[in-house]
């Protein structure tokens, strides 16, 4: 789902929530390294963020922040913030070429470019998170 996380809003908040989980506590941020990720430059962006990206001549760039269930994708527009909302169970990340992530929920879709370490290593811990919050097939049964 995509929001508009611009203001302090409860019901906004209390969506995100229920949807990937509360923010981690400091305790749970310092035995992960911290659940950010670096400025990323977005390459390409599906029509619905993609429409939202071209309405200011700013550099197109956006942050991933890791919950306990999903991660949300923040980028802005004008003088708005957005985030889109991405349960593990709905979350495929890609690495495509060699310099490029891509992460797709629904029929939302970013890609974003990777030219850093810290980058790789970033999108290393997303997926160790997301194998870990995943139910393994045995423990459905």
């Amino acid at each position: 789902m995509l929001l508009n996380v611009s203001y302090n809003d409860r019901k906004i908040k209390e969506q995100i929530d229920s949807e990937v989980g509360p923010p981690f506590s400091l305790r749970d941020r310092w035995k992960l390294g911290g659940i950010g990720s670096s400025k990323l430059a977005i390459t390409h962006a599906s029509i619905d963020i993609h429409n939202l990206l071209v309405l200011d001549n700013n550099s197109n760039s956006c942050s991933v922040e890791l919950r306990p269930k999903g991660i949300i994708v923040r980028f802005r527009s004008l003088l708005e913030t957005y985030g889109l909302v991405i349960p593990y169970y709905k979350l495929k990340v890609y690495k495509g070429q060699a310099q490029e992530y891509s992460m797709y929920k629904d029929h939302f879709c970013i890609k974003v470019a990777a030219t850093e370490k810290s980058t790789h290593l970033y999108f290393k811990k997303l997926i160790t998170q997301k194998t870990a919050a995943l139910p393994t097939p045995l423990e459905e049964l």
